[in-house]
């Protein structure tokens, strides 16, 4: 029987580095014979948690459970219902996006229980996967936003499972450097990374996709 993927795509943009690195995992888990769908997040009206507690509430009915309706609620379903669950985002000002870290708070917070090593709640142990892709190098990374990525990677391993990882480092920002202020970057650097190391992200995007099930 096959299993179920869903790919979060933290970025608003639907053709650059984070959704590509996405479309190449689901690539990879299609390839095996199972299921991937892509849902991007900006494409949906909700917002983060309202701090309600519903979730929580003893003898609740919405306990381990989102109890805020808008459209990011079938997507909580079907996430809790899936096999695997990938969560691919830019880094903006050295941390997972707003949308992203707004889902997050609403797909976590309810399945981990406020008991002794808050025990998980969620209906299942699902493998977990995180696509990082940055403007930054690794050492900057490493130096700067190791604190916060390992943070949020502790949350994904408390309520499901340890999270695979694939970094895409350097990347480019835009098409055409020459239209924008950005004095910073060498363009001629830009351009040789995304002709010669975005591919091999990409590759191991997708041969990550393919072994995740």
């Amino acid at each position: 029987m096959s299993k179920k993927v869903i790919i979060l795509n933290g970025s608003p943009r639907k053709n650059w580095n984070t959704y590509k690195m996405c479309e190449s995992f689901a690539n990879g888990v299609k390839e095996s014979g199972n299921e991937a769908e892509i849902i991007n997040l900006y494409d949906i009206d909700f917002k983060g948690c309202r701090s309600c507690f519903a979730c929580k509430l003893k003898d609740g009915k919405n306990i381990g459970r989102c109890a805020y309706p808008d459209g990011l609620t079938p997507i909580l379903d079907k996430i809790a219902q899936s096999d695997g669950v990938v969560f691919g985002t830019p880094i903006y000002y050295g941390d997972i996006t707003g949308v992203m870290k707004s889902c997050v708070e609403r797909l976590l917070f309810p399945f981990f229980e406020y008991k002794e090593g808050f025990p998980s709640i969620a209906p299942k142990k699902l493998k977990t996967a995180i696509i990082y892709t940055m403007n930054v190098d690794e050492k900057t990374c490493q130096d700067l936003y190791s604190a916060t990525l390992n943070r949020f990677e502790w949350f994904v391993e408390l309520v499901f499972s340890k999270p695979e990882k694939i970094f895409a480092y350097d990347t480019c920002q835009f098409t055409n450097y020459d239209k924008y202020v950005c004095e910073c970057f060498d363009k001629v650097h830009k351009q040789k990374r995304k002709e010669e190391q975005f591919p091999i992200e990409l590759e191991k995007a997708f041969n990550l996709g393919k072994s995740f099930v």
